[in-house]
């Protein structure tokens, strides 16, 4: 049985607020990071993560499966980041304060933070894109990779162990009726479902030894794309024709979960 959540979807929306300049600490933070990405909210997705800084340049590679998939028949948008700022950790549901089921983004904050580097495709990577659904990879499993200056406060939470990497985006079917029936709370997204804008995967970043972890991955260019290979360009042509008019996301029942 299929049931349909309407989205109102500005080109926006996690709310999400951008932190304070740090020290200028050159090359403090080089080396080879990763995380294993745990589901958060009951997601039933997985993924795994990597860093590599050099200098003031870092290269991160992360691959994920078993988020949520479609909506209006295209790739559901999974913007992505590494949160900085709090303790380096992630939620669990015992910080699901006000006991709805679903750990929201601001219930998430005090362990993970606020968002220090945006994981996009293209363009910016600081926190002003955090809320760009064009430039998020999509589909339920992906493949990303892209090379960018790293900004200070990131290196410096990286360096301070408490970079963690965060990915958005519930699928409502395996969610509890909050996530379609409770608006998100977050300034600016009050008419995206909670489910829009709750984390699906989160993990800590701990460095690695010397030589760095092996990311198994050889692309060179920023990648995305979803199982079916459909990648991005299909997902931002959706999005870009709906900016500011309602989606139907397919609400879909997950049989192998």
């Amino acid at each position: 049985m299929k049931k349909k959540l309407a989205l109102l979807a500005p080109a926006v929306a996690l709310g999400l607020t951008t932190m304070a300049a740090g020290p200028a600490m050159a090359d403090h933070a080089a080396g080879s990071y990763s995380t294993t990405l745990n589901q958060v909210n009951n997601s039933g997705a997985s993924g795994t993560a990597w860093i590599d800084v050099n200098g003031t340049e870092a290269t991160v590679t992360i691959e994920t499966s078993g988020l949520a998939e479609t909506f209006m028949d295209n790739p559901y948008p999974h913007v992505q980041h590494i949160h900085i700022g709090a303790q380096g950790t992630c939620p669990t549901m015992a910080d699901d304060a006000n006991g709805d089921g679903i750990i929201d983004t601001p219930e998430g904050q005090p362990a993970y933070g606020m968002i220090g580097t945006t994981l996009s495709l293209e363009g910016s990577t600081g926190p002003e894109a955090g809320t760009d659904v064009t430039v998020a990879p999509s589909g339920s499993t992906y493949t990303y990779e892209r090379t960018f200056e790293l900004n200070q406060e990131t290196q410096d939470a990286l360096a301070a162990g408490t970079g963690v990497v965060v990915v958005h985006g519930l699928d409502p079917a395996n969610q509890p009726a909050a996530a379609t029936e409770t608006m998100s709370s977050l300034p600016g997204a009050e008419e995206l479902p909670l489910a829009a804008t709750a984390p699906a995967l989160c993990g800590p970043l701990e460095m690695q030894p010397a030589g760095g972890a092996d990311t198994g991955v050889t692309a060179a260019e920023p990648v995305a794309s979803d199982a079916n290979g459909t990648g991005v360009a299909l997902l931002g042509g959706g999005l870009l024709a709906a900016a500011g008019g309602a989606y139907a996301v397919r609400r879909r029942m997950v049989a192998d979960r």
